[in-house]
């Protein structure tokens, strides 16, 4: 099994559709269960190995470094700053690719949460990982397992675990989780601009090199107040 040994939190966000959480703290610190999203990241990579987790800040950036100083973990917490200008996803990892160094990589959203059960989500990704034919793993949530999640669903799977998108007018049975296991080669070359990971998907999908992975756990996305308040009633039932 491969050991990943870095992992990205994608916390820079402005948590628009979070308001009014958002008014006085970035998304990552809004509180779900009992921790603030980033920590339930954060609990994840350390279950699974990751010893340097690299988090990217912009909105209330000074109260997200107040929180990672003052709950220091065994791996090591280093900051990708974003003051300046937030980044989206593709725009944040290529900032950062000076800290995530050239092995294979978790990077993980903030605002997808769930319970684990005997087979923790990223340790089956781990051993799913096959560098050889794969430069991306999504976590894939099965589309009647999710909660907080509006949309049509994002993507096929083959039998052979590659990914293939929906079409425009199409449902697709799963919904990208909100974490990848990520060759870092891949953001070569991008330039340090705004823009999503989803493009660099889209440009390795026809290639046949991303692959994904349905999750055994029942997935929340927590993007808004309401998804919240599900998923604290999920977790309390």
């Amino acid at each position: 099994m491969t050991r990943i040994a870095t992992g990205m939190a994608l916390a820079a966000g402005l948590g628009t559709r979070m308001r009014p959480l958002t008014d006085d703290r970035p998304k990552a610190l809004v509180e779900v269960g009992g921790k603030v999203l980033l920590d339930w990241a954060l609990d994840r990579f350390e279950a699974a190995g990751v010893t340097r987790t690299i988090i990217n800040v912009h909105h209330f950036a000074d109260a997200m470094e107040a929180h990672i100083q003052a709950h220091q973990r065994a791996a090591s917490l280093t900051i990708s700053d974003e003051r300046d200008c937030v980044l989206e996803t593709g725009g944040g990892v290529v900032k950062a690719l000076p800290l995530l160094g050239d092995d294979p990589v978790f990077i993980s959203n903030i605002d997808a949460i769930w319970v684990d059960g005997p087979e923790p989500e990223l340790e089956r990704m781990r051993a799913a990982w096959d560098a050889e034919r794969m430069d991306v793993l999504l976590l894939l949530a099965p589309m009647q397992a999710t909660l907080g999640f509006d949309g049509a669903g994002d993507f096929f799977l083959g039998d052979d675990g590659r990914i293939a998108w929906r079409a425009k007018a199409a449902r697709a049975p799963f919904a990208y989780a909100g974490v990848q296991i990520m060759k870092p080669s891949i953001m070569a070359g991008r330039s340090e601009t705004r823009f999503s990971m989803t493009e660099v998907w889209r440009d390795l999908v026809p290639r046949g090199r991303v692959f994904g992975l349905p999750m055994q756990s029942f997935w929340m996305h927590v993007g808004d107040p309401q998804a919240v308040a599900a998923a604290e009633a999920h977790l309390s039932g």
